[in-house]
């Protein structure tokens, strides 16, 4: 018994050691190409190769960062442009996600809304932003309409496939075994379409990251993307290259939170990995 025990211990131990190395690996993989353009930027900057006024060096942007975490209103930017993009999202990505629901599952639905809402997809932010700021004007309702507009579609869209891409047998054997409507709907649509579901989440967070950026910088005093705009009147070069990076590391973050979801809810799929 306790030869047992030992054993899968040591099983277990060495199969957390094989997890840990596969993920330094994967973490070195990633960071060799962004290191490289980082140093080659730097070298670059440094021999003048490069003009400081259109592209400031990384070391630059580093102690322009530091300086405006010590000295400036950073932190406070960064909570209200993030509580901007994750109300937007939920806003917008819970609607798209009921509106997928929806017209996946009513053919109805399908023939009085999708060919609406397929059009209204079409349309561009810096088109609509100008309309959005003329009826709702320069307050937080503007900016979270013009995020939740950008989110919606995403998860709309892959909610409305996952659900039409389902396995017909699944169907039959849900109508054999008499689900009702409901039962229909969470055991075995939602389960189907929980992949396309959770692409269409990541899509949906980076598209509100995107809008972000436009509502932010086209009205606000506050924000990341005000943050930008306001340096870029000001020819502090540095200053807008900190308020970029941030987006990417937040648009970075967000995707591989969804990203750990998924793995963690889809351990049953047998997909692809790559040779």
């Amino acid at each position: 018994m306790e030869a047992t025990i030992e054993k899968s211990v040591q099983e277990s131990q060495k199969k957390q050691r094989l997890t840990s190395r596969v993920q330094f690996r994967k973490l070195v993989l990633g960071s060799i190409l962004p290191l490289g353009l980082v140093i080659i930027w730097e070298i670059a900057g440094r021999n003048a190769y490069v003009n400081p006024l259109l592209l400031s060096m990384p070391s630059d942007i580093l102690r322009e960062f530091i300086y405006l975490v010590q000295h400036g209103h950073l932190l406070e930017h960064l909570q209200i442009s993030t509580w901007r993009a994750l109300s937007g999202f939920l806003i917008g990505g819970g609607l798209g996600l009921l509106a997928g629901i929806l017209v996946g599952f009513s053919y109805l639905s399908e023939r009085l809304l999708n060919p609406s809402i397929q059009m209204l997809r079409m349309l561009p932010h810096l088109a609509i932003a100008p309309l959005f700021i003329l009826w709702f004007g320069f307050g937080e309702t503007s900016k979270l309409l013009l995020i939740a507009k950008g989110s919606f579609f995403p998860l709309y869209v892959n909610t409305f496939l996952g659900i039409r891409s389902m396995d017909r047998k699944l169907v039959e054997v849900a109508t054999i075994l008499q689900f009702n409507k409901w039962h229909f709907l969470t055991k075995v649509i939602i389960p189907s379409a929980l992949p396309n579901i959770l692409l269409g989440i990541r899509l949906s967070l980076g598209i509100a990251w995107l809008g972000l950026v436009v509502a932010e910088m086209m009205g606000s005093t506050s924000g990341i993307g005000f943050l930008i705009n306001d340096a870029r009147a000001m020819a502090m070069i540095p200053t807008v290259f900190v308020g970029i990076i941030i987006f990417a590391a937040l648009g970075k973050i967000s995707d591989s939170v969804v990203l750990w979801i998924e793995r963690k809810c889809l351990r049953w799929q047998q997909t692809f990995k790559g040779g």
